[in-house]
């Protein structure tokens, strides 16, 4: 079954686990933790409500550990409402299945939810920690509420007694920086406490770069050179080359998946998916899309510009889960975790779900982008 994990051959390892399970073979916690781990990487719905089926008849799910464990795997795979289910089920909470929940939920797109389970925890007596503070900070931001973002960085020291690590700082700046406040995200970080981090200058910098701010990304791409050269030059050649998942079932199950990438055309059903790709273009033209040409990294005439962006690699992957899969059924993609989804895609995918009356599910960077009638549950705003 390990081998099988380490491949990431979900169906395989299921399938043994299975015959351990019929054979009365004990099966031990670090095996189900490898395989929720790695259920919860693909986002494979069915197969994590499997598993937790099968724990909850074993002597190890009365651990509050194991608990933690599937409650992190429900999230990472979107099962929001399972989630919930689960998090009220369990009788002694503890810290981390506070923090699993925030973090979770704001991963997810769901800030609200987040910053009601926080408020919940408080009332209860609960002391956070710092890594419930990063979730906190996620959670402001895709509410857009950097005020109340700003007000809990200041209950870290003032009410909790926790000193900001550099980790907060970051989580700041994209707070401040995914919302569109640039200025006061450099503001923030020049009268920090102590010396930014390579780290904290990079999450602006890239923020500039979304944004469209090339004044205040060229300063911190300068500091980011001076402090080291290297991580400019890995950045500045990222988002050149996405790689798109797509599972062919309603789950993202990782031993069939498609990879796709920016103008691809290796695949055998190439010419199905570009047909398809312009017929939709025009109905996208037609409902509001229009192409957000500086995210088209071409030195060309603007019309070749909105043709590269048409064959970008999540769009791809999307025209292709429509062709192979059954009516009204949700889409999922899945994009490497190196790269946010451009704007241009998120676009597109609002757009797209609303034509087709399909919910897409684009997973990025470790967020989830729940896309349902043209809207996208990050409010169009994601760190």
């Amino acid at each position: 079954m390990d081998g099988f994990c380490n491949e990431g051959n979900i169906k395989e390892a299921m399938r043994v686990l299975n015959l351990l399970y019929q054979q009365s073979i004990e099966i031990g916690l670090p095996r189900y933790c490898k395989l929720m781990k790695v259920i919860g990487e693909v986002a494979a719905k069915e197969e994590a409500k499997l598993i937790h089926n099968h724990l909850m008849k074993t002597e190890l799910y009365s651990e509050i550990t194991v608990q933690n464990k599937v409650l992190e795997m429900y999230l990472k795979c979107g099962l929001i409402s399972e989630a919930h289910d689960l998090f009220g089920t369990i009788p002694a909470r503890n810290l981390t299945s506070w923090d699993t929940m925030i973090v979770g939920l704001a991963e997810n797109g769901y800030g609200e939810d987040a910053i009601d389970v926080f408020t919940e925890f408080k009332k209860a007596g609960g002391r956070p920690d710092g890594q419930m503070f990063l979730g906190v900070f996620y959670a402001c931001s895709t509410l857009c509420d950097i005020n109340e973002g700003m007000l809990h960085f200041e209950s870290m020291s003032k009410v909790f007694g926790i000193t900001p690590s550099m980790d907060h700082y970051v989580g700041v700046v994209k707070m401040l920086g995914s919302t569109g406040y640039l200025d006061e995200a450099f503001e923030f970080i020049e009268n920090m406490p102590l010396e930014p981090s390579i780290d904290v200058w990079e999450t602006l910098m890239n923020l500039c770069r979304i944004h469209g701010n090339l004044e205040t990304g060229e300063v911190c791409a300068n500091i980011v050179a001076l402090l080291d050269p290297s991580r400019l030059d890995i950045e500045s050649k990222a988002g050149l080359l996405q790689k798109q998942y797509l599972g062919q079932k309603p789950f993202g199950v990782l031993n069939n998946v498609r990879q796709y990438m920016a103008g691809d055309t290796s695949h055998t059903d190439n010419d199905k998916i570009y047909a398809h790709l312009k017929a939709l273009g025009v109905h996208m033209k037609e409902s509001g899309y229009i192409p957000e040409l500086r995210f088209a990294l071409l030195n060309v005439d603007d019309e070749s510009k909105a043709t590269a962006l048409l064959a970008h690699g999540m769009k791809l992957a999307c025209i292709a889960h429509l062709l192979n899969s059954p009516a009204r059924t949700q889409l999922r993609i899945f994009q490497n975790h190196s790269h946010r989804v451009c704007v241009d895609c998120h676009n597109a995918l609002k757009i797209i779900s609303k034509i087709v009356g399909r919910r897409i599910i684009a997973q990025s960077c470790g967020r989830f982008h729940h896309v349902k009638e043209g809207v996208c549950s990050c409010n169009d705003f994601w760190p």
